[in-house]
């Protein structure tokens, strides 16, 4: 039993970095295609190739049951975050490197540790909130405001990691009874929709040689995303989503061997403490889940006791 949960862990790594690969490329192709056209415009491609492959995905391995959602406007919501966080995100990415970027986009769970206590008004102790600080800390080194290498850019990633998590915290508001694959089809869907309606503001001509380009983000963007949620059904979370920060050393490469982009020494500092916080943050939170898994029966024994009353 304990080889095949290795193996099954080792597994889960496998797909969870060859996924962070997937999204890092795709993100070098939207830095790229930024040049020439708007990131809605790039997100409303991306979407809409991706979309009829997507609704197969789904159909293979969540059944035609996942076509079926009970709660439609929680997912609008849902797309409307995760249009608004990937407009700002590939935004940030024509003005920034790919590693800054990428390095920014890592303070979300920081931001969903804080809006779990403040939105959800969930309990969050004196060790998680001691993880946020030293979150907030590192993206503070990394942003550096009111000095001269300050980039009001950076602003841009930054907004983005908090609408992801306002994006993960909004999955308690859909259906338990709608399966990932479910919310994974209404995200693309309604991100196909809802940047379909602004291209009459942003549409400009597609030039034939950045067909490919546009064939590969939708491509590997949706490759990469369903090799990381298989990923998560593979192991446990506190397992595989700490290589989700390899995705740094990825950006880092690409940064250097498309636009000659290497980070100072500060970025990688500010990179190590907020990789560090996001990693506490994850094992704390598995720690947590496993003592009221532990709890659990313990309170429910007591209950059928008739003692115990």
């Amino acid at each position: 039993m304990k080889v095949e949960k290795r193996t099954k862990a080792t597994e889960g790594i496998l797909i969870m970095c060859v996924g962070v690969v997937c999204l890092c490329i795709n993100d070098a192709i939207a830095k790229t295609l930024t040049d020439g056209y708007s990131p809605l415009q790039i997100l409303f491609m991306r979407n809409a190739i991706a979309l009829p492959f997507v609704i197969a995905l789904v159909l293979k391995l969540g059944g035609p049951q996942a076509l079926r959602s009970y709660r439609p406007m929680a997912h609008l919501l849902r797309g409307i975050l995760w249009l608004s966080a990937a407009t700002l995100f590939f935004t940030g990415l024509s003005y920034l490197g790919l590693a800054e970027a990428t390095t920014l986009i890592f303070a979300a769970p920081v931001f969903v540790t804080a809006l779990t206590a403040l939105v959800l008004k969930e309990k969050v102790g004196l060790a998680r909130w001691s993880f946020v600080l030293l979150g907030f800390l590192g993206v503070l080194i990394v942003v550096r405001p009111g000095t001269a290498t300050f980039q009001m850019a950076s602003l841009f990633p930054l907004a983005t990691a908090f609408l992801y998590a306002l994006l993960m915290i909004s999955s308690r508001w859909v259906d338990p009874r709608e399966s990932v694959w479910t919310l994974m089809l209404y995200l693309s869907g309604f991100g196909a929709l809802l940047s379909a309606l602004l291209q009459p503001f942003v549409w400009q001509p597609i030039q034939t040689e950045d067909i490919w380009l546009f064939l590969g983000i939708a491509l590997l963007g949706t490759l990469g995303v369903t090799l990381i949620t298989q990923a998560f059904r593979f192991a446990p979370a506190a397992v595989v989503a700490p290589f989700d920060y390899t995705a740094l050393i990825w950006a880092t490469l690409l940064g250097w061997l498309l636009w000659d982009e290497i980070p100072d020494g500060v970025t990688y500092i500010g990179a190590s403490i907020i990789v560090l916080s996001g990693i506490l943050i994850v094992l704390r939170e598995r720690k947590l889940a496993l003592k009221e898994e532990q709890e659990s029966p313990a309170s429910a024994e007591l209950q059928d006791d008739p003692q115990s009353s």
